[in-house]
């Protein structure tokens, strides 16, 4: 009961914050008016020449065969996302990350699809990619293909123990998928906590960590990379890194049906407009990045320059997505939705 009181008293105040009546507010406008974002925008000087390179690189596998996915690499543009994400990488890093976004982008989309017919559907795509990054088999379908480049590339770029720490994420991020295939196919929709559960594994964000540590000078100690303060961080980064798209794309979402999205999960379970869910969330994401800030300076005195470029590293991937998902068209739809004109919303059942 005190749970439901505290929750009903945050939406009574959500409600409060909500500019409904300011003439040509737009949801976009209420994400920026009201996200906190200590990190200013920056991005890699090498970002064009990593956006021909992921074209090169999808072509060669085939992936951009279908114009719907070249149409939505279009959208998404993911050397961009990198670029903004990785603003120090070197070329050939940055090459791989734009690359692994776009790869995500197109295995993301192809599981959702398949998972509306059931969890059962995605068997043979996670079994193939579980058996490439766990096993080493050869793949048997095009996007196999690509994750095998994905996996040489990275066992020469990395050191054995961040190339097994990119394929232990990888794995779970594949696996996540399944997971949000289960609950978008169950009768009822997941609370909260499930959601948050289920968006951590299909963020996608943690088998860039590995890569982070690559792009350091020397590899980080053992000491400093599972250090407990080292480790909340690295939560609290991949957290906010995709909870802030999920503002950005709660209106596609709800529009597709889409129920892995922390906006929506607060519209569901407070039964308020999308804007108060919004604010709800944001205030969220907002104090994960106090705690990551605060952590940060905790732990600064101990790291060395490695350790604090990895930190950095992380910190790069939420600003990234921040000022990603305010420009890239995948999301315009944000801009075009008046924050009054969305009203309360029955539960989904």
């Amino acid at each position: 009961m005190t749970g439901m009181v505290q929750m009903t008293k945050a939406t009574e105040q959500a409600r409060e914050e909500v500019p409904a009546g300011t003439p040509g507010s737009s949801l976009k406008e209420l994400i920026e008016a009201t996200l906190h974002m200590p990190f200013p925008l920056l991005a890699n000087p090498h970002e064009r020449r990593a956006a021909a390179g992921v074209d090169t690189w999808l072509r060669r596998w085939g992936l951009t065969d279908d114009p719907a996915v070249a149409d939505m690499i279009v959208r998404t543009r993911p050397a961009q996302l990198a670029s903004y994400n990785s603003p120090t990488m070197d070329t050939g890093l940055l090459q791989l990350v734009a690359d692994q976004i776009a790869y995500q982008f197109v295995f993301d989309d192809r599981a959702e699809e398949l998972g509306r017919s059931g969890p059962g559907a995605l068997l043979p795509m996670v079994c193939e990619s579980v058996a490439i990054l766990r096993d080493g088999e050869p793949p048997v379908t095009p996007l196999g293909a690509a994750l095998t480049d994905l996996h040489r590339r990275v066992r020469e770029r990395c050191t054995p123990a961040q190339a097994a720490r990119w394929a232990w994420n990888s794995r779970e991020y594949v696996h996540g998928l399944l997971y949000e295939a289960v609950a978008q196919n169950h009768s009822l929709p997941p609370r909260i906590s499930l959601v948050t559960s289920i968006r951590a594994l299909i963020a996608g964000v943690e088998p860039f960590y590995p890569l982070c540590e690559a792009a350091q000078p020397e590899e980080l100690t053992a000491r400093e990379l599972h250090h407990p303060v080292m480790r909340r961080l690295a939560r609290l980064s991949a957290d906010a890194a995709v909870w802030i798209p999920d503002l950005f794309s709660a209106v596609k979402e709800h529009r597709t049906g889409g129920l892995i999205n922390l906006a929506l999960a607060y519209r569901r379970t407070q039964d308020c407009s999308l804007p108060q869910a919004v604010v709800l969330a944001v205030r969220r994401i907002n104090a994960t990045i106090e705690e990551f800030q605060r952590l940060r300076r905790v732990i600064a005195p101990e790291l060395s320059p490695a350790g604090a470029g990895y930190v950095e590293g992380m910190a790069g991937w939420i600003r990234g997505c921040y000022h990603w998902s305010r420009v890239v068209p995948r999301y315009a739809e944000t801009a075009g939705v008046p924050v009054g004109s969305v009203g309360p919303v029955a539960p989904v059942g």
